[in-house]
């Protein structure tokens, strides 16, 4: 009894210690998955807590089901209007894209340690993956707010990249322990068709029994994101048990159950993030017990190397090689290819070897959590630096303060939103009754100093609260409304944007006559749309731009896959 006193006592603090530090890393700009993989060094052998840990095999089972949450948490917030622009090349990302980076460190680790080509292959699958709890937590933490294309291949690609990754470990280690010299590469394929095809039929399908179940059940409101928590995991557990691939299976459950019309549905995302975090905060802080720090001066150097080469050469080639068909605009390879983050799901490979009891298995994993260190610190610190140094920020879409979706049964299209009225609002000075609300927009409540007004006799001012009640739909205007600007001042709309907006189907013919550009005589006819869609090869995004003449057209709005609205930017002075 005294053994678990301490215990819970130890976990608490450190849990709570993490939430505290969260606070503080955040304002000075170090991601927080450092701070936690930080804390459980402290607390380890080598640091003041000193704790001994080493069970390497509890350590895998912790991180495995925690990265399954988090993956599905990421899933659920995932849009599948992002898998129109980001599925393919993010499919090749995760699996041309690993095998290069894996192969391109093998030859750097035989060249560096003496390995034969299996050996440093070995050490290439550990870390070639970049990592779904570091791409997620540190894109939502940092803030930065990228152009869709860019932020949903990135997270698309680590959601689903850890099936070659994983395969690739675990042939080698196999190829290894056999005292085989060379890698069977149909045995590779088929087993990573196999992998991908379970993965994939299984996580659509165990998304859509899990849609069905919470929209069918009456239950109490708790157990709605637990209901949706244990049937994630069943189908992790399930494909993982027919040898298909776990983690993409989770991904594609939460995708569905995310874009779906779902009872409880902020509910189910409000606790779902709270769990996400949870797991990624257990996670690193085990791994960091795990990790004993002297061990990994040893190995510094070492590790600074394959880190460098890593971030250097390895990953910008195998982005480049792996884009190449889709004709990504070279400054959004170069920031894909610099955010490639490592995490838990290499240090969790790194174990595969301890367990296996391979010769060296203490100096893979040493390597791998100095890499591990090394990425979190550089590149996580960098994410919206990076972003913004080359140029493909957009401007951040404003979000309800409170949104909770209305369990009418049968029908959970329509949500209670609130907003704080900003200062310069279109909303602002004027009365409910005064604004052009969409059809079906309802208001219900509004609210100044705490207490309630009369919604149609008060004219709205800055801080004051009001409750509307909307479909999904018409969310984004509403907070165009209320709140129309959260970012910094260079992406405000009409800098970023322009001073003009035009309609997707007027022709190019049409601007330059109203508004004096040029344009190619070739493309008079083709509409702002088409030619938008040319440019990007037929992947645009809201914020992508192109010349036309002296002035820039930006891509404003886009629905159903037809650009919409287009802005105008005409040369400042």
């Amino acid at each position: 009894m005294e053994f678990w006193n301490i215990a819970l006592l130890i976990a608490s603090a450190l849990l709570l210690a993490s939430i505290v530090a969260s606070a503080i890393s955040t304002r000075v700009g170090v991601p927080l998955l450092l701070v936690f993989l930080v804390l459980g060094m402290i607390a380890g052998e080598d640091g003041p807590g000193g704790i001994p840990f080493s069970d390497f095999e509890t350590a895998y089972a912790i991180g495995t089901v925690a990265l399954a949450v988090i993956i599905f948490d990421g899933g659920l917030r995932t849009r599948r209007s992002r898998f129109r622009v980001a599925l393919w090349p993010a499919i090749s990302l995760a699996v041309v894209g690993v095998f290069v980076s894996a192969a391109l460190l093998a030859t750097f680790a035989a060249f560096l340690f003496g390995f034969s080509w299996l050996e440093g292959l070995l050490l290439g699958a550990i870390i070639g993956s970049t990592d779904a709890a570091a791409v997620f937590g540190t894109l939502r933490t940092q803030g930065a707010s990228l152009k869709q294309r860019v932020a949903a291949t990135l997270e698309i690609e680590s959601g689903s990249n850890d099936p070659m990754a994983i395969l690739l470990t675990v042939l080698v280690l196999e190829l290894l322990a056999a005292g085989a010299v060379h890698l069977d590469a149909l045995a590779l394929l088929s087993s990573l068709a196999r992998q991908f095809l379970i993965g994939g039929v299984m996580g659509v399908v165990g998304g859509q029994v899990l849609v069905l179940l919470i929209n069918r059940l009456n239950l109490i409101s708790g157990l709605y994101p637990l209901l949706a928590a244990a049937g994630g995991l069943l189908v992790f557990a399930i494909t993982a048990h027919f040898d298909g691939s776990g983690f993409l299976a989770i991904y594609l459950a939460g995708v569905v159950l995310g874009n779906a019309r779902l009872q409880s549905r902020q509910n189910v995302l409000r606790v779902h993030d709270g769990l996400a975090w949870l797991s990624q905060i257990a996670m690193f802080l085990i791994l960091g017990l795990l990790v004993t720090p002297s061990d990994l001066l040893d190995t510094a150097w070492q590790g600074l190397a394959i880190a460098l080469f890593l971030m250097g050469i390895a990953r910008p080639v195998a982005v480049a090689l792996s884009l190449l068909p889709f004709r990504f605009p070279w400054r959004e390879q170069l920031y894909i290819g610099w955010m490639g983050l490592r995490g838990a799901v290499p240090i969790v490979l790194a174990t595969f070897p301890v367990m296996y009891g391979l010769e060296n298995a203490s100096f893979y994993f040493n390597i791998t959590f100095f890499v591990v260190l090394v990425s979190l610190l550089f590149q996580g610190m960098t994410v919206a630096p990076a972003a913004r140094l080359l140029g493909i920020e957009a401007p951040p879409v404003p979000r309800p303060a409170q949104r909770i979706t209305l369990d009418v049964p049968g029908h959970y299209e329509h949500e209670m939103v609130g907003f704080t009225v900003q200062p310069d609002c279109p909303a602002c000075g004027r009365h409910i009754a005064a604004l052009a609300l969409p059809e079906g927009v309802v208001a219900s409540a509004l609210l100044r100093d705490g207490q309630p007004q009369p919604q149609y006799d008060t004219a709205l001012q800055t801080g004051d609260f009001v409750y509307l009640i909307a479909r999904r739909q018409h969310v984004d205007f509403l907070c165009s409304l209320f709140d129309p600007h959260a970012g910094p001042e260079y992406l405000d709309e009409s800098r970023f944007f322009g001073e003009f907006t035009l309609n997707g189907d007027a022709t190019l013919g049409d601007v330059a006559a109203v508004y004096g550009v040029e344009v190619p005589r070739d493309a008079a006819e083709l509409t702002l749309h088409q030619w938008l869609s040319k440019a990007f090869h037929q992947r645009t995004v809201v914020g992508d731009s192109v010349p036309l003449g002296s002035a820039w057209l930006v891509v404003r709005e886009i629905d159903d896959d037809r650009i919409t609205r287009v802005g105008l930017r005409l040369p400042r002075p």
